[in-house]
């Protein structure tokens, strides 16, 4: 079986999950600070906090930038739902802009019409989506959030060790904060980094930092500083509605074991890449090309072809599973409730109905990854 994504357990992963199971804490112990100090220090940023997954990660950075009702937040539609489920969860708007045709991420150009056209203070925030592991320019969309007096909520999960390179000829790796308010990150086992479930916040700021703390642990607090009194070393107080989105001990030692493997994994997924390209070159299967200064992060290795559902059914066939990523979030029965249908955004239903995501994890092996270029040929060449 050849899956379009697989998580890469080893010895070491397991002995040290061991290890912890074996410990003092299985939960709310050192583990989750290690986890997110030596994360911090991959991605560049100063602040993280360990949540349970993803989706949690999206839905406390949304709360902790401030989302309510009435708040309304531009996101792309070839993205994960919960990238705008999120906003939908603290009980804002989402409104979905379309694509740009070639890199396939939420087009600016597009984002900063549609601010154009609202009057000032329609939308309170962006969030952009390193799809696939292609960097997106934050900085460019902290210029244009900054005109706008917008927050930015990057979502990551696909980009950990992906950069791009800034105006100063800087390389800015996805989600170190230099540009956005906070970003977000997934340990799926699709994922770069894999703990079986898991997320991660990524922030500069610590007052988002201390609130997404307070939330992730039902909003309750021991700190004196916080509390309104202390009745002994027993007492807590609950400062506001939060959530039990904690990661455990077990799924974190997972995650740091994982993440001593991050950057050779990550020079796996460039080597698996470079021989897809070589490959297509010159054929009917078409892929993204990277700007001078961008490094993929290739969560994913996106192809776009006039015959994918046969291609599709036959990679099945042959034991390869390959995936759409993704249908279109406004074309969802939950959104087209709200309004959207076929044709609003119409880059993004194109490159819908012509995408498919072929396999890419870092033990895919030359041979498996030959008998899966033969199969699209035979079907694309």
């Amino acid at each position: 079986m050849n899956p379009y994504g697989r998580q890469h357990i080893t010895q070491a992963d397991i002995e040290a999950v061991i290890a912890t199971l074996q410990s003092d804490y299985l939960t709310q112990g050192p583990a989750i600070t290690q986890f997110e100090n030596n994360f911090a220090q991959y991605i560049g940023c100063k602040y993280a906090v360990a949540v349970t997954n993803g989706t949690a990660a999206l839905h406390l950075a949304a709360m902790a930038l401030g989302v309510k009702a009435g708040s309304k937040v531009i996101t792309t539609p070839i993205t994960f739902a919960a990238s705008a489920n999120c906003i939908k969860y603290c009980g804002g708007d989402v409104d979905f802009v379309d694509i740009d045709p070639q890199t396939f991420l939420l087009d600016i150009d597009k984002v900063r019409a549609k601010l154009a056209a609202a009057p000032k203070g329609t939308y309170c925030g962006i969030v952009p989506v390193d799809f696939a592991g292609y960097p997106i320019d934050m900085e460019a969309y902290r210029q244009l959030a900054n005109e706008y007096g917008l927050w930015l909520l990057e979502d990551a999960c696909h980009a950990p060790g992906a950069y791009f390179t800034d105006s100063k000829g800087i390389p800015q790796m996805c989600g170190n904060g230099q540009f956005a308010d906070a970003a977000i990150f997934s340990f799926h086992p699709v994922k770069h980094i894999a703990t079986g479930e898991g997320g991660m916040i990524t922030t500069n700021r610590q007052d988002i930092y201390e609130q997404l703390l307070l939330l992730r642990t039902h909003g309750i607090t021991k700190n004196p500083a916080l509390m309104s009194k202390n009745d002994g070393g027993w007492y807590q107080e609950m400062l506001l509605l939060g959530y039990n989105y904690r990661l455990s001990d077990i799924l974190a030692t997972l995650g740091n074991s994982q993440l001593q493997r991050a950057n050779e994994g990550m020079q796996r997924r460039q080597q698996i890449a470079q021989r897809y390209m070589a490959a297509f070159k010159g054929t009917n299967v078409q892929y993204t090309q990277l700007p001078n200064g961008a490094y993929h992060g290739y969560h994913l290795f996106v192809i776009q072809t006039e015959h994918r559902l046969e291609l599709y059914n036959h990679l099945q066939s042959q034991q390869i599973f390959a995936q759409v990523h993704y249908v279109p979030c406004h074309l969802h029965p939950y959104y087209r409730q709200q309004g959207w249908t076929d044709g609003d955004l119409p880059h993004a239903e194109h490159y819908y109905s012509r995408t498919l995501s072929l396999p890419m994890y870092p033990t895919l092996t030359n041979q498996q990854q030959d008998f899966v270029i033969e199969q699209v040929l035979a079907i694309c060449g």
